[in-house]
């Protein structure tokens, strides 16, 4: 790897929060790769070669070719899943896809010297919920009651106990309804009535309410912390209320600064989204990190500077090797 290597976006087509920061990366000459490992390998083509000397190699799209070893910095965003050629049976087919993912994805995950925004398998490590609070927890942060489980009886008794409480979805799962029309399961409030024995089935996350007054969202670029204060959510989730909410950009307080970075560290991770609660009595919950958070949707001022410093990373990862 050269300091004036290329930069490696991994992600799918459709992404506008790597659209900015590859703008960003063009605007300062910096020369960039995009790719989706989801188009391997009918729009992606790679070769690698290991011996006691390493990797080197070369990856290859309509419009690019990269060698591997001078790939500098890694910014892993949202490629799509791994694929397979059309036409093949079940068993090829996920055959190939296996193959592909741990073919291709080690082949990716290993580039020589490269520094990542995220490493693959750290964001991977970062996404299990019940992790995330474990580990918020023994950071500093305060997180609300919650309770995992596939037990009705549980649930019932947590909702007793704890009650308002909400349900949340502990992964971001692709889910197609029996119209073919993709579907997301939003944060919702549960009732005891709302049980049944459908629970038993699979882990639930219950979580105690927080009754917010505003709702922080901490974006975090290796020791830059930008905190965005969010008011105006009709409902429990303000994802789905973009066009309610106002953003506010203030400093972050020293505590929560300290509580993130000591996060990011225990995950080994550059880059996290985190999502906090802030109750009636002003005492700040957190509610979960995003190790691949988006941003794009922000007013300009505060998605420029939150550009900036991923661009930086990315720029300047001769001098901040680390994953």
């Amino acid at each position: 790897m050269t300091s004036d290597g290329c930069v490696l976006i991994v992600t799918q087509t459709d992404d506008a929060t790597a659209d900015l920061v590859i703008e960003e990366l063009n605007r300062r000459q910096i020369p960039l790769m995009r790719l989706d490992p989801g188009g391997f390998p009918t729009h992606l083509s790679i070769t690698a070669h290991l011996d006691n000397d390493g990797m080197r190699g070369h990856a290859q799209t309509a419009t690019r070719i990269t060698d591997l070893d001078q790939v500098r910095s890694v910014y892993w965003r949202r490629p799509r899943p791994y694929t397979a050629p059309p036409g093949l049976d079940d068993q090829d087919s996920r055959w190939c896809r296996e193959e592909a993912r741990y073919g291709l994805g080690g082949i990716l995950a290993s580039l020589p010297g490269a520094h990542y925004v995220n490493h693959p398998w750290r964001n991977r490590d970062a996404e299990y919920k019940p992790t995330q609070l474990a580990t918020a927890a023994h950071c500093g942060f305060d997180i609300p009651p919650t309770l995992l489980t596939n037990d009705e009886t549980a649930a019932r008794e947590f909702i007793r106990d704890h009650g308002p409480v909400i349900y949340k979805p502990l992964r971001s799962t692709h889910y197609i309804g029996s119209d073919g029309r993709a579907l997301t399961v939003w944060v919702e409030e549960v009732a005891p009535a709302d049980l049944n024995a459908g629970i038993t089935q699979t882990m639930h996350l219950f979580q105690k309410r927080v009754s917010s007054a505003a709702d922080l969202r901490v974006t975090a670029v290796g020791e830059e912390v930008f905190t965005v204060r969010i008011q105006g959510a009709p409902g429990l989730d303000w994802r789905r209320h973009y066009d309610d909410l106002s953003y506010t950009l203030i400093d972050t307080p020293s505590n929560l600064a300290k509580s993130v970075r000591r996060y990011l560290n225990a995950f080994g991770l550059v880059y996290g989204a985190f999502d906090f609660g802030i109750d009636k009595d002003d005492r700040t919950w957190l509610y979960e990190c995003n190790p691949n958070g988006q941003f794009a949707w922000f007013p300009q001022p505060i998605t420029a500077r939150i550009v900036s410093a991923i661009a930086d990373r990315l720029q300047h990862a001769g001098d901040q090797r680390a994953h």
